[in-house]
C-alpha cells in the first residue's frame, strides 16, 4: 500500500498564515478528514478537490506519494 504525505499542505497553510482549524472553517472540511490527513491516512477525493479549489492549486501541490 502506498503511503501519502500531506506535508506540502501543512507548508501551504503556514505560508498563508493558516492552521488546521482555519482549514476546517474556511474550506469546509470535517474534523475527521483533517485528522486523517494529519496521520497520513486516505481521505476522499472531494476533500482534496475542496482544498485545491480554495488555494487554486493542483493535487501535487498538497499531497505527495512516498
Amino acid at each position: 500500500m502506498e503511503e501519502v504525505s500531506f506535508e506540502k499542505l501543512w507548508r501551504l497553510l503556514r505560508k498563508n498564515g493558516m492552521n488546521k482549524t482555519d482549514l476546517y472553517t474556511k474550506v469546509g472540511l470535517s474534523t475527521n478528514a483533517i485528522a486523517k490527513m494529519g496521520k497520513g491516512q486516505d481521505v476522499r477525493l472531494n476533500v482534496l478537490v475542496k482544498i485545491c479549489k480554495y488555494f487554486d492549486c493542483k493535487f501535487d501541490d498538497i499531497v505527495e506519494i512516498l
